[in-house]
């Protein structure tokens, strides 16, 4: 009987862990205020000085929801005044990873082009969502 018990509680307990990462997939953070930081040089070798908001993917080689989440970025990039979509693979230098305090991947941060960070989204983005949290910060033109 104690194993029906056991295995009833790990049930609960992996269903409750799959609703809190669902949850949690794609949601839209703001930046949060914080002293000005020095941006890793690959970060801001991708930085477009002629957009107003470049988004900045955090990937890695095998990382499966990257792909999903390339597909959701590069088009909405590409139809979009002002946006330019960057895919940074991090595997072979994770240093660039910790000094932006990200602890999954696919993670995507907008950034303007001085480098502020206006939102990070973990996880594979919602489009729609996206844009709107972004509407403020350029001018857009959907297809």
């Amino acid at each position: 009987m104690t194993g029906l018990w056991v295995l009833a509680a790990t049930l609960v307990a992996a269903v409750a862990a799959g609703v809190l990462l669902r949850v949690r997939n794609g949601r839209i953070r703001d930046a949060k205020p914080a002293p000005a930081r020095e941006l890793p040089a690959p970060v801001t070798d991708v930085l477009d000085p002629a957009s107003a908001v470049t988004l900045v993917q955090i990937s890695t080689t095998f990382c499966a929801p990257c792909r999903h989440a390339k597909a959701v970025l590069a088009p909405l990039a590409e139809r979009t005044d002002g946006l330019h979509h960057v895919e940074l693979d991090v595997t072979n230098s994770p240093e660039v990873a910790q000094s932006l305090a990200v602890l999954r991947t696919p993670t995507t941060i907008a950034l303007t082009p001085d480098g502020r960070e206006l939102l990070r989204v973990g996880g594979v983005p919602k489009g729609p969502e996206l844009l709107d949290a972004l509407r403020p910060h350029l001018t857009t033109r959907t297809s």
